[in-house]
């Protein structure tokens, strides 16, 4: 079986589809699932059974001999969340809990970083795992991820085979229900749809003209591309 956690959010339902694209319906899907905007993101995808996020750890742990990987996307993304207590719980404590499962009992992992871990980038944003412990994100959303890499990347013990993904602003099918944190791109198709033009961001650097800001995106279907062939 292959588990897919945050399986009803944006990204997590996009690789469900891509994994039943593949051939894959033994799927063990976890999130909370009680929001009703997003139970759509699920409709015609196949799967053997959903687990509320609470039950995870301990079904994990009694079932591990099923489980042959595990796509851990769930966290709290809000990057306009200030409570470290929230991201602790939900992004350091349970990845870390998830972890320690997969390295027990040797069952590949590929989590969700975030490309938020980079900060301004003024450290670049090479992949090179040694300059990790420098990088100095700017929101409780950032430090949350920054903090289980370099915990990640201490440890001993680790699943035989893991990756750490720091997605860059994606866009694309089944964010609709994210409200305030969509993509810009989600927001400017909107804009452009009601409107007939988009609304800018003011510049808060003296280097780069209003709305001339730079920022990298990637389609959803891509990150499936990806994530799906490691």
């Amino acid at each position: 079986m292959i588990v897919v956690t945050g399986a009803d959010g944006f990204i997590g339902s996009c690789l469900t589809g891509r994994l039943n694209e593949l051939g894959h319906e033994d799927l063990i899907l976890v999130d909370e699932f009680h929001t009703p905007a997003k139970e759509k993101n699920l409709l015609g995808k196949k799967f053997e059974k959903k687990i509320h996020r609470d039950a995870f750890p301990e079904w994990l742990a009694e079932n591990f001999k099923d489980v042959d990987f595990i796509f851990h996307i769930g966290a709290r993304t809000d990057t306009t969340e200030f409570d470290m207590e929230i991201f602790n719980r939900l992004n350091l404590f349970y990845s870390q809990s998830i972890w320690n499962i997969c390295s027990d009992h040797g069952i590949p992992l590929v989590y969700a970083s975030s490309a938020a871990t980079y900060g301004e980038g003024e450290f670049g944003y090479d992949d090179d795992v040694a300059g990790v412990p420098r990088l100095q994100p700017l929101n409780p959303y950032g430090w949350s991820k920054q903090y289980f890499d370099c915990w990640a990347l201490e440890q001993k013990k680790q699943p035989p085979q893991w990756a750490g993904l720091k997605f860059f602003n994606v866009y694309g099918p089944n964010e609709f229900h994210k409200g305030r944190m969509a993509s810009v791109i989600f927001h400017a198709f909107n804009q452009i749809k009601e409107n007939g033009k988009v609304k800018l961001f003011r510049s808060h650097r003296t280097d780069y003209k209003d709305g001339w800001q730079l920022r990298d995106f990637i389609y959803v279907k891509d990150v499936m591309k990806y994530a799906s062939s490691s």
